[in-house]
């Protein structure tokens, strides 16, 4: 088990994730038991230089990151999501300087980014992990990678995003349930999803967690429905997935991609890692970004940071609806569950790409245009291999 971050450590973390002063004495209080006044805290910040308005980062320093974001998946990015990068890699900038800088270096970017909002249905939620969102999600499927993510309700932090060789097998799904209950400390009151069968075994844990209680513990309904993870289907196309079937779809444009098991296998392994690497980051982002207030009429709809919104429900006015779970019952349901490999592809497939990128004095990739290039060099001699 990792060593616990000490108070230095976790002040230095929060304000790096964009927290205000008021957030991290919250944080720190409501879920580390750090209690600090006001004043204090100030004093801290100060002494380990962490200031709000001094020590900008350097302008070339700011640009040179916004410009390797935006060769990837950041070219998706508004000013104000890479701002929250700028600040989460630890720059310390201001967002109108952030706006100035990706204006001059994608200038078409910000053109073609459309500042229009959906207007969706008014969504009711009683606090966090009353109702956990599930939901799979397919725009890479036809690669080979498939995605399931899961979304608490109130909050909108992001439970778990996963991405896989598939989204339907239910042993699979299952296992990240597992992991979710067992990092959060228990099950949500009910868990909503959609009729597909990959969500059986889900079901039945979840019923089987709750069976002493005389709600309905969970629902299923149409993926368009399933408002939640549906909404935030459309941001991660905003911010990420639209890079990735933009790259993937070249390889078919260009005769590189057949669809076959092989071609898909090998996608796994030139992209799934750097594909789950993004997934993980942008997770944090969102869970630590400020969501702004909504206008919608009725229902409870809050604003403010997913993160906090899920530790500290009592600040709005809200409660935890944590169903505990017994260690011998979560052990019980382990059992029934598949877990992802640490290989994302074939493992003889798998060892084959190492020897010959070996061979080849080449390295592993660590972006998509290296990605797209290792698949493009290992095609060819995998199918003269193989057939």
């Amino acid at each position: 088990m990792a060593a616990a971050l000490s108070r230095e450590q976790l002040l230095t973390m929060y304000f790096r994730l964009g927290y205000s002063n008021i957030e991290i004495r919250t944080v720190l209080a409501g879920k580390h038991n750090i209690v600090l006044s006001e004043r204090h805290t100030k004093r801290l910040l100060n002494r380990l230089g962490l200031y709000q308005r001094k020590n900008l980062s350097d302008d070339i320093e700011i640009a040179e990151f916004i410009q390797k974001q935006i060769r990837a998946s950041g070219k998706l990015h508004g000013y104000k999501w890479m701002h929250l990068k700028c600040r989460q890699a630890g720059l310390m900038v201001s967002r109108e300087t952030v706006r100035v800088i990706l204006s001059i270096l994608d200038p078409v970017g910000v053109r073609l980014r459309s500042t229009q909002q959906i207007v969706r249905r008014t969504y009711h939620s009683r606090g966090p992990n009353f109702v956990w969102h599930v939901d799979g999600y397919d725009k890479l499927k036809k690669y080979g990678i498939a995605i399931s993510g899961c979304i608490d309700g109130f909050s909108r932090k992001i439970i778990w995003l996963e991405a896989s060789y598939t989204n339907n097998n239910p042993a699979l799904i299952a296992g990240y349930f597992v992991n979710a209950v067992q990092a959060c400390g228990g099950c949500p009151s009910i868990v909503r999803a959609d009729m597909g069968t990959e969500n059986v075994l889900i079901e039945q844990m979840q019923n089987f967690f709750r069976r002493n209680q005389a709600n309905n513990s969970f629902v299923y309904g149409k993926s368009t429905r399933n408002q939640r993870i549906e909404a935030w289907w459309a941001m991660l196309r905003k911010h990420c997935s639209q890079y990735w079937m933009e790259l993937l779809q070249t390889l078919c444009d260009e005769g590189h991609f057949c669809g076959d098991s092989l071609d898909q296998e090998l996608i796994r392994f030139c992209f799934l890692e750097i594909i789950q690497t993004e997934l993980d980051e942008i997770s944090i982002e969102w869970n630590h970004h400020h969501i702004r207030k909504s206008h919608e009429r009725g229902g409870n709809v809050r604003n403010g940071r997913p993160a906090i919104m899920y530790d500290a429900p009592e600040i709005f006015e809200a409660e935890d609806y944590i169903c505990r779970v017994p260690e011998e019952e979560l052990h019980e349901c382990r059992e029934e569950c598949n877990f992802k490999s640490d290989i994302p592809c074939d493992e003889d497939l798998h060892e084959l790409c190492l020897l010959l990128i070996h061979e080849n004095d080449l390295q592993i990739p660590t972006n998509g245009e290296e990605a797209r290039q290792i698949y493009r060099f290992l095609r060819p001699i995998l199918r003269a291999e193989i057939g």
